[in-house]
């Protein structure tokens, strides 16, 4: 597909570089026949300019000796023209003159004559060029007459030219064409060609740099940027499958061994309320897993969920406290709305409420867990333009190596390894806070605790997936 697309690409460069060709050369060639033709017309009418004089000064002179003298000049020293005729009109008044009934030229030819003393008039190939010249206080009307043959044929030659020369340059420009786009697009072919090489075995691969070329070279960029985020996708998943699978395998091992056990031969009461013991253990976590690994399917891999409700984020934050506290009664868990303003409707925020409160849990229950139990303060603010939760634990921190890897599911770093957990809840926190547009953020000290804020902007709430 992409193939016929590229064909395509470059008939169209081709045919539109032989269409503007073919426009600029058809203009050029108009431009000189125009040109070229006013030049013929205006040297044609400098020789019969000349031949007027000539004839007027024959007409004017009374020695014969001058007359044959300009006879002579006009025949042998000037060149022949075809058909020439020559007229002398004698002007009696400002508007009439001796009329020759041999002269097929119209009147306002006639008048504009008089009028400017001089004037041209062009028919069937034919020139007339008409001039008053005075003598003896006596106007007279020179006219002469001839056909410009040789201008014609020059024109004639000159449009042969140009035709078989734009054909000529049209071929020409047609094979340039083929042989620009062919250039333009070599280095776009040479991507795809690599681009195709390139699968899931082998995304470490990158497209070589394009030099000379700022618009190739931003695409080629855009390109190793997009495998750069591939590969790390893929990694990902791969880790998480590798993960999933081994936690998924540990509990599933041992229900299968104890069960195994039990059964090889007749136990005493209390070693099958053992074993059931263990085995209800190792079921329970395979179903929180499982729970939690179903959560974090629910929530798209695209990070974008319908969400279908509104919702006051201090009654969805009293409701995560009423449920924490159901799993840890003794919590320290101080939930601040002091801060929350009065209008509710800056509370109000678009949301899939169950998820929301996932999240937030989840977060919540890792300030409690992480601080064994110490003080975890949840604040709200809110205003026109951003709602904010900030969470606040007295814990264990984080290390900074760990912070880059907090978001990588079944990720745990060193410290909190000894604590129970599958390092699923963060991750599937941001994304849900993700999913509504909102942004996570996570600042902590180690052995000092943990500030996790979670930010919905107005804007992009507003322009949140929401249907109501």
């Amino acid at each position: 597909m992409w193939l016929n697309y590229n064909m395509n690409i470059r008939k169209k460069i081709t045919f539109t570089y032989v269409a503007l060709s073919t426009f600029s050369t058809l203009l050029l060639c108009v431009l000189v026949f125009i040109m070229f033709r006013q030049n013929n017309q205006y040297h044609f009418l400098k020789r019969l300019e000349d031949r007027a004089k000539i004839v007027a000064s024959i007409h004017f002179q009374n020695d014969p000796e001058k007359i044959r003298y300009y006879s002579n000049l006009k025949k042998n020293g000037l060149e022949e023209l075809i058909q020439e005729e020559e007229f002398v009109l004698k002007v009696n008044s400002e508007n009439s003159f001796e009329y020759n009934v041999n002269l097929d030229v119209p009147n306002e030819f006639y008048t504009h004559i008089l009028q400017s003393g001089r004037d041209w008039y062009e028919v069937d190939d034919k020139y007339y060029l008409g001039q008053i010249f005075t003598e003896n206080d006596q106007k007279y009307i020179v006219i002469v007459a001839a056909r410009d043959r040789m201008g014609k044929n020059t024109l004639v030659f000159i449009v042969r030219i140009m035709f078989f020369g734009g054909i000529g340059f049209l071929l020409l420009a047609f094979f340039f064409g083929r042989v620009l786009a062919r250039r333009v697009f070599y280095p776009v072919a040479r991507i795809t060609k690599e681009v195709q090489r390139i699968s899931a075995s082998n995304l470490h691969n990158r497209l070589p740099q394009v030099k000379n070329s700022p618009e190739l070279s931003d695409l080629t960029a855009t390109f190793n940027g997009m495998l750069d985020r591939l590969e790390t996708s893929f990694e990902i998943q791969a880790n998480f499958i590798n993960n999933a699978s081994h936690e998924l395998k540990t509990p599933i091992t041992t229900i299968i061994a104890e069960a195994e056990i039990m059964l090889l031969k007749d136990r005493k009461t209390e070693e099958y309320i053992n074993s059931l013991s263990t085995i209800y253990n190792q079921a329970s976590r395979l179903g929180n897993l499982t729970e939690s690994l179903l959560k974090l399917t629910q929530t798209g891999y695209d990070g974008k969920k319908q969400v279908q409700d509104i919702a006051r984020i201090d009654e969805l934050l009293l409701e995560v406290k009423s449920d924490i506290d159901k799993i840890y009664p003794d919590n320290r868990v101080v939930v601040k709305l002091n801060f929350a303003p009065e209008d509710s409707n800056l509370l109000l925020i678009p949301c899939n409420k169950p998820l929301l409160e996932l999240a937030i849990n989840n977060i919540i229950t890792n300030g409690v867990k992480y601080s064994d139990n110490n003080e975890v303060f949840v604040m709200l603010t809110a205003n026109t333009e951003t709602i904010k939760i900030a969470i606040n634990d007295i814990g264990i921190g984080i290390p900074p190596e760990d912070i880059p890897h907090l978001y990588e599911p079944f990720f745990r770093g060193k410290i909190a390894a000894k604590y129970n957990g599958y390092g699923l809840g963060l991750p599937l926190a941001m994304k849900i806070i993700r999913m509504h547009n909102g942004e996570l953020q996570v600042q902590s000290e180690q052995e000092k605790g943990t500030i996790v804020t979670i930010v919905f902007k107005k804007s992009n709430i507003k322009n949140s997936n929401v249907d109501s």
